[in-house]
């Protein structure tokens, strides 16, 4: 069964190689476990969509909620799903701080974007957006 979880949390330290090892232990973990999806940073904060097997999704957010990089994790999102939307990336990549402010302002009260701030629907359509304008970089 595939399923399609969507998170925010915020990094602990704003040191770039992290957030790059971050992706990159994503990237490799993600491709032998089956699991697609995209993650967003900026302003440090994670925005997060996950798909694959329910047991492998579910142990992925597990490790997420308890790995000391990541403070304030909520889930936003968590849905059965009978096909991927990001099927084409391990781990795709969107800077959330250089996003264009039209398509921000289309979900969002400010042109900052806060996904702590919106419904997990709302980020989750932000999501499709930059997939559809070519704003995810790092296809796998």
């Amino acid at each position: 069964m595939l399923v399609r979880l969507l998170y925010v949390s915020r990094a602990v330290g704003n040191d770039a190689k992290a957030i790059e090892s971050i992706l990159e232990a994503s990237r490799s973990h993600n491709m032998g476990n089956g699991i697609t999806g995209v993650l967003c940073y900026g302003g440090g904060v994670f925005l997060q969509a996950i798909e694959g097997g329910r047991g492998a999704v579910n142990a992925l957010y597990s490790h997420i909620v308890a790995d000391p990089r990541h403070t304030g994790v909520e889930l936003l999102h968590y849905e059965e799903i009978s096909e991927r939307r990001f099927g084409g990336w391990t781990m795709g990549q969107v800077n959330l701080s250089k996003l264009n402010t039209s398509i921000v302002l289309k979900y969002s009260e400010r042109p900052e974007f806060d996904p702590y701030a919106v419904s997990g629907k709302v980020s989750l359509a932000l999501l499709e957006e930059l997939m559809a304008t070519a704003s995810i970089i790092g296809r796998a």
